[in-house]
């Protein structure tokens, strides 16, 4: 029996019964909370492998918590939200949430997704003990201790834009769309929404290029994906 824990975090009792009973199920440890501030208290003392966590919370809303829970050493998140408003969904994104479900929802569905994102976080951590040192230009990827660097300066990076800036430059000068970068870096092809990709791209490029309106490196091939420059 696995021993991921998942905090389940919406104000709606019945909602998080639901979504606990379905992971119970699939063997995961599962705990609950009602509102943002508690949800905080818990990630930091009891440090989930992962978050479900609604965005419409009283007080403190989802927003908040990904703010304050998501980083390096922060949990995965999976944002659920009722809201059809699409850049609430893609800010949720941009803080470092790994992706979203909208409401109503089929357990099953969230049980796939909750799979799929950390199956993708698993592979990503053998990738880093395996491949040591990537690099294409001036960038530098140490995947075993987990830094990047460019012209020996350091990255600050999220969890997710490093894994990115990897899949990257194990395929410097390679073009890899989208998809590809789904299943390589989040770990699903079907499941998540391909902005996603687009997102974490734009805060990449933010903090990688000395220029990001005229991108040297993290290039954009229009109508197929994105490749590293392996030149300077």
């Amino acid at each position: 029996m696995t021993e991921t824990r998942i905090l389940v975090v919406d104000d709606e009792t019945n909602v998080r019964k639901l979504v606990r009973s379905y992971l119970e199920k699939d063997g995961f440890r599962v705990s609950e909370a009602a509102d943002g501030a508690r949800a905080i208290e818990m990630v930091r003392s009891e440090r989930p492998d992962l978050v479900v966590l609604d965005l419409m919370l009283p007080e403190m809303d989802g927003l908040e918590v990904c703010r304050a829970v998501c980083g390096e050493d922060g949990p995965l998140v999976l944002m659920l939200t009722a809201r059809a408003d699409e850049a609430d969904k893609l800010v949720g994104l941009g803080m470092g949430a790994d992706d979203y479900l909208t409401k109503p929802f089929s357990p099953r569905e969230l049980v796939a997704r909750v799979k799929a994102i950390l199956r993708r976080s698993g592979r990503a951590r053998a990738a880093g003990a395996a491949t040591g040192v990537l690099r294409a230009g001036p960038i530098e990827v140490d995947t075993k201790r987990h830094l990047a660097k460019i012209d020996d300066r350091e990255l600050d990076l999220t969890a997710r834009e490093f894994d990115i800036l990897a899949a990257l430059a194990a395929n410097a000068g390679i073009v890899l769309s989208r998809e590809q970068l789904l299943e390589s870096v989040w770990g699903y092809t079907y499941y998540g929404d391909p902005r996603v990709v687009d997102v974490h791209m734009a805060k990449l490029r933010k903090k990688l290029e000395p220029d990001a309106s005229e991108p040297r490196y993290l290039r954009t091939v229009r109508g197929v994906g994105y490749k590293l420059e392996a030149r300077r």
